[in-house]
């Protein structure tokens, strides 16, 4: 289906059940949708995919109604009549009903068999193939977890108690492969095992201005239940007052494991005085959208500048691909394994071909530093400034460092210029999200800020 073809298919009240959802982007206001394309979740051509009696389709809808056109992935299903349970993931309709095919167990078997099970998927102008990494499996139930914004993660249970999958759905679609994808895959490929298993991928094509262009629209892998991230893990430390330093250095030994495995699977590129320069500006760039977002912080112009400048002009390593936006909630402590990373789509603010190009493996180390600061300063406002915390984030730090070094990284504290520089890079964006959303935590980033300038 075109964009220009009328969507007799979808419900009229799509947009304003898009306009609630948690990923949708374009907050406080209804969609204006183009259909771009529709996807058969079927084995071949336009023959509709039929699960029991749903019909289960994913919709490629490109919402014009905001500053800039925005695709989303949108999968639904229809059934002839209402479902018992289904209430929370209707979209519209009374007979035939529309919903969320994520939530609709038919349509979130669809999505998995597309992957695993290597499916073309066709459309008008539009298509997809799956790409399996890992062995198929029987589903035997779904349900999608909560708490995401950006993207829809469904969990399958999976027959003969083998290891559960989930399937991260990718709600805002963009052209070029998905960095979560295609690095988690180099690291499994690479005997990396500081990873989910990664099962397979959804690689979809649609038309865009008058060329066609690919993304992921979909990624498998195993997923690990019972599991706590190392946020959790770190804030039950401070909660008992119990050292965290062994577990930080152990981070920083899986961290630079990671890094390696990084460096020999996927491309590196030299440091030249092109990325130095670009690096610089995106600094800049980042200063000033905090100064807007944070007045306060225009009195540190020239600090900041001396900073910035600093690491700009220190000795840097190659660059390389690396996790982007690494804290302490995306690392799982999963016993017997150890620690396991996660999500590697990088800062969701960035656009996706800086989110993909190689950069400094010290950026990852920045981001967990910055989150050890976070977790001292979580809970309230005046744990940012509690001695003890900050005596515990500084011990955990050093930590850390150690462990990157120990793991076969290059001495982060070698680095100290580029290192700082990075690190109040962060704590501007940092600034910037709380300003936004959350100002209750601002403290955090801006103790942050005047450490880094001290």
């Amino acid at each position: 289906m075109s964009a220009a073809s009328p969507p007799s298919k979808l419900p009229a009240t799509l947009s304003t059940w898009m306009a609630r959802q948690r990923w949708y982007t374009g907050k406080g206001r209804e969609p204006r949708l183009e259909v771009v394309g529709a996807l058969s979740l079927s084995s071949t051509g336009d023959a509709p995919a039929s699960t029991g009696d749903a019909e289960a389709t994913s919709w490629l809808l490109r919402d014009v109604g905001g500053p800039a056109p925005v695709l989303y992935q949108v999968p639904l299903t229809v059934r002839p009549a209402p479902v018992p349970g289904l209430e929370h993931a209707l979209v519209g309709g009374a007979g035939p009903v529309v919903y969320d095919g994520c939530h609709d167990p038919a349509g979130a078997a669809a999505l998995l068999a597309a992957v695993v099970e290597e499916r073309t998927l066709d459309g008008t102008g539009v298509g997809a193939r799956g790409h399996r990494t890992g062995a198929a499996t029987t589903v035997t139930g779904s349900r999608v977890l909560r708490g995401e914004q950006s993207n829809t993660s469904i969990i399958f249970d999976v027959a003969d108690g083998a290891t559960p999958v989930i399937l991260k759905v990718f709600r805002v679609v963009q052209a070029g492969h998905n960095p979560d994808v295609e690095v988690q895959e180099a690291l499994a490929a690479g005997g990396s095992t500081r990873v989910p298993r990664p099962l397979g991928d959804l690689l979809g094509w649609w038309p865009d201005g008058g060329a066609r262009v690919e993304g992921h629209l979909a990624f498998a892998q195993e997923f690990l239940p019972g599991v706590q991230d190392a946020w959790r893990v770190a804030l039950q430390a401070l909660e008992h007052g119990t050292d965290f330093a062994d577990r930080a250095r152990a981070l920083g030994e899986a961290t630079a494991e990671v890094h390696a495995v990084l460096a020999r699977t996927l491309p590196t590129a030299d440091a030249d005085a092109h990325a130095r320069a670009a690096m610089l500006t995106g600094w800049r760039r980042r200063y000033a959208a905090a100064r807007e977002a944070v007045p306060a912080l225009a009195a540190h112009a020239d600090a900041v500048e001396a900073v910035l400048r600093a690491g700009a002009a220190a000795p840097w390593p190659a660059l390389q691909r690396v996790h982007g936006d690494y804290h302490l909630g995306q690392v799982l402590d999963v016993p017997g394994r150890g620690w396991v990373l996660l999500d590697f789509e990088g800062e969701p603010l960035r656009p996706l071909a800086e989110r993909t190009a190689p950069d400094l493996p010290q950026r990852d180390v920045a981001g967990m530093l910055r989150s050890f600061d976070y977790a001292a300063g979580a809970g309230a406002v005046t744990a940012a400034a509690d001695p003890a915390r900050q005596s515990w984030a500084g011990r955990a730090r050093l930590a850390f460092l150690d462990g990157y070094r120990a793991g076969g990284g290059r001495d982060p504290q070698a680095d100290a210029e580029l290192l700082r520089a990075l690190e109040l890079d962060k704590a501007l964006y940092e600034a910037v999200y709380e300003a936004r959303n959350r100002p209750d935590w601002l403290p955090i980033p801006l103790a942050g800020v005047t450490r880094l300038l001290g």
